[in-house]
């Protein structure tokens, strides 16, 4: 059977706080006509340029995967992006008045219900696939990752992710079809460990951070001064320790929430692609970088 592509009915907005700048500003999806992809227009500035979603335009995949044309940024758009393909939106343009989409809770539930709220329309032209027809590998031996795409007659995901932690053990997720994304998935969100928090912060990243946004997991002992010092930070009267090792600001919606939000990231990170795959992807300890890097290397073996 063919498949159509799909867009919005209607335009939707959501507003909010930037993860890393900390900047505030508004996201507005577009309808948009068949063909068209996935692009970004960046309305606060002069001209109103536009930015291609796609891994050619990727530059930096520190914390989160930020594009880039003619020198204009748009940051962390992984989680638009595995909205979109969670939702099988093929065709929109996106409005942002800032640098960065809005983190929201750090999922991506918030943009899948506002374009569920738009609507999903679907358009008078056929969707085009990329059938992988062998198999394809990308290996980071620094970190330990390995990624691998296979032949397969559907789109699905295995992610197994190991931090060598006490408190976030090895974890599995896997989805089989993308129809399972909205409910299984886009709810999942980011997570850090409380050692990194003061680094990020030193490094002039997560400025929208406030913990409501991110699950905060505490791997070694942390005295009563240093959640004092945190909880002033980010705004909060005090934060504690559950005995699961994670902030008490907070409780996990699934057992693997962190392996579930990585399989998100890297849909998110696929979409760059510029279509939709058909094959088995199997990831272990995936990122950003690597993730972005493995596009292109299907990109590549794929003769695109």
């Amino acid at each position: 059977m063919v498949e159509k592509q799909h867009t919005i009915a209607k335009s939707v907005s959501i507003s909010g706080t930037g993860l890393h700048t900390g900047q505030r500003g508004t996201l507005t999806f577009h309808p948009a006509d068949a063909d068209y992809g996935i692009k970004f227009r960046r309305i606060d500035v002069s001209g109103q340029p536009i930015i291609d979603a796609r891994v050619e335009n990727v530059v930096d995949t520190s914390r989160g995967t930020t594009i880039a044309q003619n020198g204009v940024k748009v940051y962390t758009v992984e989680h638009i992006m595995a909205s979109l393909r969670g939702l099988n939106i093929d065709n929109v343009l996106i409005d942002i008045d800032c640098e960065e989409p809005p983190i929201q809770d750090g999922s991506a539930s918030t943009m899948v219900k506002a374009l569920n709220e738009a609507g999903v329309v679907e358009q008078n032209a056929e969707r085009k696939y990329l059938k992988i027809n062998k198999k394809i590998v990308y290996t980071h031996p620094r970190v330990g990752c390995e990624m691998i795409v296979e032949p397969a007659d559907t789109f699905s995901v295995d992610v197994k992710v190991d931090y060598m932690s006490q408190v976030l053990n090895v974890q599995e997720a896997h989805m089989n079809d993308i129809s399972e994304f909205e409910k299984e998935f886009a709810p999942c969100r980011t997570f850090v460990f409380f050692q990194e928090l003061e680094a990020l912060l030193n490094n002039n990243l997560i400025k929208g951070g406030d913990l409501s946004n991110a699950i905060v997991f505490v791997e070694k002992y942390v005295s009563e001064e240093d959640l004092k010092r945190v909880a002033k930070l980010f705004h909060k009267e005090t934060v504690g320790v559950h005995e699961g090792g994670i902030l008490n600001n907070t409780t996990l919606y699934f057992e693997n929430e962190p392996a579930r939000h990585k399989l998100l990231d890297l849909v998110g990170d696929l979409t760059l692609i510029g279509m939709p795959i058909i094959g088995k992807v199997t990831a272990y300890k995936p990122g950003h970088f690597a993730n972005t890097e493995f596009v292109k290397q299907i990109i590549k073996d794929m003769n695109l």
